[in-house]
């Protein structure tokens, strides 16, 4: 019997009903302009929609040319409720959203099981709303993909990378890590050090990303270790806080999209 791994944030991070999340979803990507040729990876932030979802909405509307040509999306995203060391993948068959379940990609997931620093632990899926939040934005911009969802926890850069290049594939994969950057310093600091963190993004540099300056940090640093091994480049697409978007400017939370040719 095909096991499900059901929504944890509907409701709380983005709306809980079918048609309500479409259009929410729709209109964040209608008010988002993305130029250039379609990424490899994306990098996009994981707060409620009405706190991030314009900036996600940016890294999303770079794949508008990929729709019906991904096959798979590699989806990595940190740890917020769970301790645990290296990567976690799920037991489960589909990851449910209200517009539908997305099919784990299980032969992509044995395919890394040898590895030391991946494992199987669903508890670290159960409550975890880093990969989840983008699920609607990759079914209303893709359609139709399998998915290898894997929460990050305690890892190194190059542990983290092997797995990508593992799963690296060809135009038929995607990669997407989901970060937040700087978190609850007020308006000006947040907007000095996430103008740094971009430009050690757009450098490739995952020895200048540390723990103030993402919470994703972990898989954030694995694609960059990754992306510099294939010679990808990265460019910001979109930065701004929570105060640009719906919160106060006292303290407040950054997001990035970066997309990686």
């Amino acid at each position: 019997m095909a096991t499900v791994r059901p929504p944890a944030v509907a409701g709380l991070f983005y709306p809980e009903q079918r048609e309500e999340l479409a259009r929410t979803v729709d209109a964040l990507l209608a008010g988002a302009q993305a130029a250039g040729p379609p990424p490899k990876a994306i990098v996009a932030p994981h707060a409620g929609y009405v706190y991030s979802g314009p900036v996600a909405a940016t890294a999303y509307a770079a794949l508008r040319p990929l729709a019906g040509r991904i096959e798979r999306v590699v989806l990595l995203g940190p740890s917020h409720r769970v301790p645990f060391d290296g990567l976690a993948a799920p037991s489960t068959d589909y990851f449910r959203t209200p517009l539908g379940d997305v099919p784990v990609d299980r032969e992509a997931i044995e395919s890394i099981r040898d590895l030391p620093q991946v494992c199987i632990l669903d508890e670290a899926h159960a409550l975890e709303h880093s990969l989840e939040v983008h699920l609607p934005f990759l079914q209303r911009v893709l359609g139709g993909f399998r998915l290898v969802p894997l929460v990050v926890g305690d890892a190194a850069p190059e542990e983290v990378a092997e797995v990508i290049e593992r799963l690296w594939g060809g135009d038929e994969t995607l990669i997407v890590v989901s970060s937040d950057l700087s978190h609850y310093h007020d308006y000006h600091t947040a907007r000095r050090m996430d103008a740094a963190t971009s430009m050690a993004v757009e450098a490739l540099a995952p020895e200048r990303i540390g723990y103030e300056q993402a919470c994703g940090r972990h898989p954030l640093q694995g694609l960059l270790v990754a992306a510099r091994r294939r010679g990808l480049q990265a460019r910001t697409l979109d930065l701004r806080n929570s105060g640009d978007t719906a919160g106060p400017r006292d303290r407040v939370v950054g997001y990035g999209a970066y997309a990686f040719h």
